[in-house]
């Protein structure tokens, strides 16, 4: 078999591989650690936190969970308070699929586009991708306004007080305590426990 033929049959065998690799994932890339903020505040809030947790399950290994906040909405201030939490967990998605992926789930579960900080049933946000630093139009990690939100603040520092933004190099309890805004935030409970991945 002549050089050609051997490269054909390489790159046919590989595209074999990524039409059956479920939503072009290929197994035997890497785990990637992230944290997600979810908030809800329309409808059953608690029940929308659970929902979410399980479908992110199903793309991820949910590692960690913080207690769930009640916490006083931000900028668009005639609305219900909402209810905020985060999670940790490792996933093969890039940081564009899950994306994608996330918002697919905002969609299932009855969020519309509307306004920014309208209300909503449910709103989950990529905190953290590993270490990485990136900014496009479509998606800015680490999130740009996770030292202002004590309602992100106070769950991350439940969770992972150590931690470091990768951009300041400041820990999570340090960017808490520096945080000069009063913001209502009051525990309000434990998540329900969610099935495992199946990754």
């Amino acid at each position: 078999m002549n050089l050609c033929s051997r490269i054909h049959v390489i790159l046919t065998e590989a595209l074999e591989l990524i039409k059956h690799c479920p939503d072009r994932i290929c197994y035997n890339r890497a785990m990637n650690t992230v944290y997600l903020g979810l908030g809800s505040n329309l409808g059953d809030r608690e029940r929308n936190l659970a929902r979410g947790l399980e479908s992110l399950a199903e793309k991820m290994m949910i590692k960690q969970v913080s207690s769930i906040y009640e916490t006083e909405p931000l900028g668009y201030l005639e609305q219900p308070w909402f209810l905020n939490m985060v999670c940790c967990g490792t996933t093969q998605l890039g940081p564009f699929e899950l994306l994608r992926y996330v918002k697919d789930i905002e969609g299932q579960l009855g969020r519309l586009a509307s306004f920014p900080n309208a209300p909503r049933p449910i709103d989950i946000d990529i905190l953290f991708y590993d270490d990485r630093v990136m900014e496009t139009q479509a998606l800015v990690i680490p999130h740009p306004r996770i030292g202002e939100r004590a309602f992100v603040l106070i769950p991350l520092v439940e969770i992972a007080p150590d931690i470091a933004h990768p951009s300041i190099n400041m820990s999570m309890r340090d960017l808490l305590s520096g945080l000069t805004e009063a913001q209502q935030v009051r525990r309000w409970g434990d998540v329900p426990r969610i099935r495992p991945a199946t990754l």
